[in-house]
């Protein structure tokens, strides 16, 4: 299977889809934000903070002379062309795919005082997906967000705002609640938010249901099997976003659950804690997770322990840094009986192990060892290699969405594979990144027991246009 690089890289420019950075203050770029609703350009109310760029007659549009009414506009376009060869090494439906995703998400806030509404569609169509397009694929013309809030003071630092509607929500580095921004539609939520700013305290309060996107246009539907409410507090350490520690709860409930040991009801509590922080030239992210509850009328039993440290060396020629991430998460050890050990990791970003992987955070040791370059004039590249294992012989195999891949009860093998990847991106414009990644997942010894054992080639072109 040959991958015409060329011909799509120059289709990607032609197109070119977003992403990127606005004045947030004068002579200073402001990265933009994923659910987009988080961003305040209120600042651009002063002349004073204008550098004549031309997104801001977009950024902030005055509705009354005192300034306090206002609309701001924005748009990401993406195309992105994925192909794999040997998908699932070798035991997909379609072993060797390749297919477009084209997405628009045009936006609008509009701010009345301390009341707000905030609206974005999606246009999201796929091309070439075999058999058929899936739900994560293409989902036509529909309702992405949609929500209206209310901001009350309640002391000198102290704000709450109360949400209700459809919104993208991530929470943390999206190991449990994420947007699902990788893939063609992005997952949302239907539910009430309350979010309580306190000094150096944010305080998440959710009772959601996910969106279920469909192939049809106006068609995506609330889901009536899955339930997700909780808390999430973040506490900053030194005032800043850099340094923090987050502790939550998350409640979930699945009428039609399915794992490996089987399919039933469930009923499940998350405990979390997740310590992050920056000095010098290092970063670290450490996130430990505990779950129980009932699953088919068992206990549920299940963790999750997530490392990440990061070293810089911005002195060095190409500026490189150094990634190194450790996961163990739990699998069951035993289908027969009632207990059940795998961890869930509910509703996790897209890109979780890579930019391109088939494994999902479900029965896995994963090790990551990465370097990435600063190659100047906005472009830089990456290398990484990961290994994986089952963490216990008992539990089969998962996606990201947690679908079971492969079955536990063929084999007593943990090595499931080891993966390669480089990936390459140039931030022509503030608003324009052009990208690209390559992989290949080499089987193991729990593979070549199970079926099909080829190694996966995948390759991923994108451009993404936002402003």
């Amino acid at each position: 299977m040959r991958f015409p690089v060329a011909l799509i890289l120059g289709a990607a420019i032609m197109h070119a889809p977003v992403s990127a950075a606005e004045p947030d203050e004068a002579g200073k770029p402001t990265i933009l934000t994923t659910e987009r609703y988080n961003e305040d350009w209120s600042d651009l109310a002063d002349p004073a903070n204008r550098i004549g760029h031309w997104t801001e007659p977009f950024k902030y549009i005055p509705l009354d002379s005192t300034g306090a009414y206002y609309l701001t506009t924005g748009l990401e376009l993406r195309l992105r062309n994925e192909k794999f060869e040997n998908n699932l090494w070798g035991s997909a439906d379609a072993p060797d795919d390749g297919y477009l995703w084209i997405r628009a998400l045009p936006y609008a806030d509009l701010r009345v005082g301390k009341v707000r509404a905030f609206v974005q569609p999606i246009i999201a169509y796929a091309a070439g997906v075999a058999p058929a397009p899936g739900p994560v694929d293409q989902t036509r013309v529909d309702l992405l967000q949609g929500f209206a809030d209310i901001q009350l003071g309640l002391g000198a630092d102290t704000t709450l705002h109360l949400r209700a509607g459809r919104e993208l929500i991530g929470l943390g580095t999206e190991r449990l609640i994420g947007t699902r921004y990788g893939p063609n539609v992005p997952l949302a939520f239907d539910g009430g938010r309350a979010i309580l700013h306190s000094g150096r305290t944010t305080l998440n309060l959710i009772y959601v249901r996910p969106v279920e996107s469909r192939t049809g246009s106006f068609d995506d539907r609330t889901s009536d099997t899955r339930t997700l409410w909780g808390a999430y507090a973040t506490r900053s350490l030194d005032g800043t976003a850099a340094n923090g520690i987050d502790t939550y709860y998350l409640g979930y409930r699945n009428a039609a659950a399915r794992y490996d040991q089987g399919a039933g009801r469930e009923t499940r509590h998350t405990l979390g804690m997740r310590v992050f922080g920056k000095a010098a030239d290092w970063r670290w992210n450490v996130e430990g997770i505990y779950q129980f509850g009932r699953f088919a009328g068992g206990p549920i039993s299940a963790w999750s322990i997530a490392t990440e440290i990061v070293r810089s060396f911005p002195g060095a020629p190409l500026a490189p840094s150094v990634t190194v991430r450790a996961n163990a998460i739990s699998g069951d050890h035993d289908p027969s009986d009632r207990r059940l050990q795998t961890f869930n990791a509910l509703f996790p970003k897209g890109k979780y192990f890579g930019e391109l992987s088939p494994i999902g955070p479900y029965n896995i040791i994963n090790g990551h060892v990465g370097t990435s370059f600063d190659l100047g004039g906005g472009v830089s590249a990456g290398l990484a290699t990961m290994a994986y294992w089952r963490e216990s012989r008992g539990d089969g195999i998962y996606d990201i969405p947690g679908h079971l891949l492969r079955s536990g009860r063929g084999s007593s093998a943990r090595f499931i594979g080891k993966q390669a990847e480089a990936t390459v991106s140039w931030l022509v414009t503030p608003e324009l990144e052009l990208s690209a990644s390559l992989s290949a997942f080499a089987p193991g010894a729990f593979i070549r027991d199970t079926g099909s054992a080829r190694t996966i080639h995948m390759l991923g072109l994108e451009s993404n246009f936002r402003f």
